[in-house]
């Protein structure tokens, strides 16, 4: 199986983009900006959020070695920059400092702020370029990489799409628990970028 698809890599792509993106987070941003709105709009705003979310991530993954190359960045340099951002990311989490996106009149909240910056934000974006860096072309790991991001996307399509019933049953507290601990997973696995960083560049001499 690991021939065709590197089954850990899937697993660390969709566990990073998951604590990154935070599903259950959003749902009590999207229930917020989609207020008053008709069931029929709310679906056309889920589906039109991910949608965009999506586009944003898999350009980063198809270009981003290119726009690396140009700027004359490195891996190293790259996973050092995407760990201290997503520990910050990570640290907003757990002390609850992050700002809500405030909806911008005129524009269509599916695309600014629900696609982009809450779901494809800048961590998600580092994150999908780290792992880009890391296949190297290899074709088990671009099929995990690829499998990995289509998967974490339905899961948020599917959050807010249901997230009238999700925040019904988990409640405000269980939200802000999901969050609190999407935050610990989050913080450490920019730890571990910053480290291996580290030692990238000790290696390099």
């Amino acid at each position: 199986m690991n021939s065709v698809i590197n089954l850990g890599l899937l697993s660390e792509v969709v566990v990073t983009l998951f604590v990154i993106m935070d599903p259950p987070g959003t749902v009590p941003v999207f229930i917020s900006l989609t207020a008053g709105q008709s069931r029929a709009v709310r679906k056309k705003a889920a589906w039109q959020a991910v949608l965009v979310a999506f586009g944003v991530i898999v350009v980063f993954a198809a270009f981003g070695q290119q726009i690396l190359h140009h700027l004359g960045i490195t891996l190293p340099a790259l996973q050092a920059a995407g760990g201290l951002l997503l520990l910050l990311i990570a640290l907003q989490l757990l002390t609850d400092t992050a700002e809500d996106p405030v909806q911008t009149k005129n524009v269509n909240i599916a695309f600014v702020p629900l696609g982009t910056p809450l779901l494809a934000g800048p961590g998600a974006i580092v994150a999908t370029m780290v792992f880009v860096q890391r296949a190297n072309g290899a074709l088990p790991d671009v099929v995990a990489i690829s499998v990995g991001i289509i998967l974490i996307h339905m899961v948020m399509w599917l959050t807010l799409r249901f997230s009238g019933i999700i925040m019904r049953l988990l409640g405000e507290n269980g939200v802000l628990l999901v969050t609190r601990i999407a935050g610990l997973l989050l913080s450490a696995i920019a730890v571990q970028l910053v480290a291996d960083a580290v030692t990238d560049f000790i290696k390099a001499g």
